[in-house]
C-alpha cells in the first residue's frame, strides 16, 4: 500500500493562499512581507496535512542532498560505537540531514567502493571514523569533497580532525591520585605503539612534574591491552616491597586485571591501593567493586563536533582551513580512589 504525500499545492488550497506565498512561508524565504496571521494559517494547514518538503526538489535548487556519509573501519564492533554514532546522528538531525552508516571492516577495497557509492549519491560530505585514535592515510577519494576525520588524524594534517585529548586525560587521571595524597604511582600501560600510549605516558609524566615528583621508569610496566596484561603488570608492581600506593591504568580492561592482581596479593581497593582507569567502558567500570574511577573517552562529543564541523565546511566552501580538535576527557569519580594507607 502506498500513501499519497501532501503537496505544497494541497497546503495552498487548504490555507486559501497562492502556491508562491505558501512556498515563501514554508521555505522561510527572506525579504518577503507576509502577515503573521497568513504565516500562521499556512503552517497550521501544513501541520494538518502532515506536509513534508520535497528534499529532492530542494536538493536540485540548493545543490545539497542533506545526507552525510559515515564511513568507518571497525567502529561498529567496539563498545563505544553507540555514543560515537549517536553524537553524529543527533547533530546531523539538528540541521535536517541524514547519516548514512557504512562499515568497511578494515577492507580497503570495500572502503573504496563505499566512498564511490556515497559520491554517486552526492552526499554533502563524509565522516571518516576510526575504531580508536590513530594516524591514518585516508583513501584518495576522501579528498574529492568535504570530509572530517573522526577519532583519527593524518601526519600532515590536511583534513579537519577530532581526537581525544590523551595527554590531558592522563594528566587529570594521575592528578586525581596525587590530589588524594599518593606520591608513588605506577602506570600499567599498553605495549602497542599507537598515539594513545605515547600521549598518556606524557600526561603521566607531566602530572608528576607538577607535583615535583621525579619520574621513575621502573614504575611504568607495558603489556597486552587486556585484563591479562593488566594483571601481570599490576602484580609485578604490587608485589614489590616498595609497592606504589596508586595505579594509573591505560584502559579499564587493564584496570580490571589490576583489581584481580591486588586481590591475588591480599590487597583491597582502595584501602591498600587506589586505581584509576581510562575509557569509562561502563560494563567494566560500573560493575567492578568498588566502582572504578576512570577517564571517559568523549565519543558522543567527538561525533557531534565532527558533524558540526563538517556542516561548516560544506557551507564555507572548499577553501575552508583544516581544524584539529582535541576533545577533553571527563573524569568519572567512583570509589576506587582514597588516601594512601598509613605506614
Amino acid at each position: 500500500m502506498q500513501f499519497k504525500a501532501a503537496t505544497i499545492r494541497d497546503v495552498a488550497e487548504l490555507a486559501g493562499f497562492s502556491v508562491t506565498t505558501v512556498s515563501h512561508v514554508l521555505n522561510d524565504v527572506n525579504g518577503k512581507r507576509i502577515a503573521g496571521s497568513t504565516r500562521e494559517r499556512i503552517r497550521e494547514a501544513a501541520t494538518q496535512l502532515e506536509y513534508r518538503p520535497n528534499r529532492l526538489a530542494q536538493g536540485l535548487r540548493s545543490q545539497r542532498t542533506h545526507t552525510i556519509g559515515f564511513v568507518s573501519d571497525l567502529v561498529a564492533t567496539t563498545p563505544f560505537a553507540g555514543q560515537l554514532i549517536l553524537g553524529a546522528q543527533e547533530a546531523a538531525s539538528a540541521v535536517g540531514s541524514l547519516l548514512l552508516l557504512l562499515s568497511s571492516g578494515g577492507d580497503p577495497a570495500l572502503e573504496d567502493r563505499e566512498l564511490q557509492a556515497l559520491s554517486d549519491r552526492q552526499v554533502d560530505g563524509v565522516l571518516y571514523a576510526s575504531m580508536y585514535h590513530r594516524i591514518v592515510s585516508p583513501p584518495a577519494r576522501l579528498g574529492d569533497g568535504p570530509a572530517v576525520l573522526l577519532d583519527a588524524r593524518t601526519e600532515n594534517g590536511e583534513f579537519t580532525s577530532v581526537v581525544p585529548d590523551e595527554v590531558g586525560g592522563a594528566r587529570a587521571a594521575v592528578e586525581e591520585l596525587l590530589s588524594n595524597g599518593h606520591r608513588r604511582i605506577g602506570f600499567c600501560t599498553d605495549s602497542a605503539d599507537i598515539p594513545a600510549t605515547r600521549a598518556r605516558l606524557t600526561g603521566y609524566r607531566q602530572a608528576l612534574e607538577v607535583y615535583g615528583i621525579p619520574f621513575d621508569p621502573s614504575l611504568v610496566i607495558a603489556g597486552p591491552g587486556e585484563a591479562v596484561g593488566g594483571f601481570d603488570s599490576a602484580y609485578s608492581l604490587l608485589e614489590r616491597p616498595d609497592r606504589p600506593t596508586g595505579l594509573f591504568c591505560f584502559t579499564d580492561r587493564i584496570a580490571f586485571g589490576a583489581y584481580q592482581a591486588a586481590a591475588e596479593l591480599g590487597l583491597s581497593v582502595p584501602h591498600h591501593v587506589s586505581i584509576v582507569g581510562f575509557d569509562d567502558q561502563e560494563i567494566i567500570s560500573t560493575n567492578l567493586r568498588p566502582g572504578l574511577t576512570t577517564m571517559a573517552l568523549p565519543h558522543y562529543a567527538m561525533g557531534k563536533w565532527a558533524v558540526e564541523s563538517l556542516i561548516r565546511q560544506i557551507e564555507n566552501g572548499p577553501d575552508s582551513p583544516a581544524v584539529h580538535q582535541l576533545m577533553p576527557c571527563p573524569l568519572v569519580r567512583r570509589a576506587s580512589v582514597s588516601t594512601p594507607p598509613r605506614g
